[in-house]
């Protein structure tokens, strides 16, 4: 059972995306609180999936493939639903095409990096970025719900995290794609003496 924890709770991830994007259908602030703490055991499964396997020494290849996976689900979803229900607009449309586009860029980075056998490690930017990606999220997922700060303080929080986020996944994208533009290039030099 220890072995299978990360994955276990990597799985978790993925299977609250439906009841979470189910509670923006619901008419109710409850329900943005439920959605809210939804993505909150979301977020922190993340973060104990990969603590966890690092530190019991358990990465499989499965974990390797659906933790990204989960990740850009979670994200993506979320963030179309709030584009969807209103949460975000406007000029703040732009920073979410810049996390969504990324999502998708390095994620077929990725993905053809790995049939060439070669890794992108995530940096601790990108992990930072991830974290204030996740705090605005929350804070636009509360979003008029909250009852304790003005409802404009939360969305206010959580825009600015959103285009501090979208600042950062421009830095770290254009990191990953120069990086990844020695491998293009040798593989772009291959097909060409083909």
């Amino acid at each position: 059972m220890r072995r299978n924890l990360p994955n276990i709770l990597t799985l978790s991830r993925v299977v609250v995306i439906p009841p979470l994007i189910f509670s923006f259908f619901v008419p109710y602030g409850f329900a943005r609180w439920v959605a809210t703490l939804l993505f909150m055991y979301a977020c922190l499964t993340d973060f104990l999936d990969g603590y966890l396997a690092r530190k019991w020494n358990h990465i499989s290849s499965f974990g390797r493939f659906l933790d990204p996976v989960a990740d850009k689900l979670l994200v993506c979803s979320t963030l179309l639903m709030l584009v969807g229900m209103g949460g975000i607009r406007g000029l703040s449309l732009l920073a979410a095409v810049v996390i969504l586009s990324r999502e998708i860029l390095v994620s077929g980075l990725r993905e053809f990096l790995a049939q060439l056998n070669v890794g992108m490690p995530v940096s601790w930017l990108a992990k930072w970025k991830t974290a204030i990606q996740m705090v605005a999220i929350g804070c636009l997922l509360i979003g008029d719900a909250g009852p304790w700060i003005p409802p404009l303080a939360w969305k206010t929080l959580g825009i600015t995290c959103l285009w501090f986020a979208a600042a950062l996944t421009l830095y770290t994208g254009y990191d990953y794609l120069k990086a990844a533009m020695e491998q293009l290039n040798d593989v772009w030099v291959k097909d060409d003496e083909i």
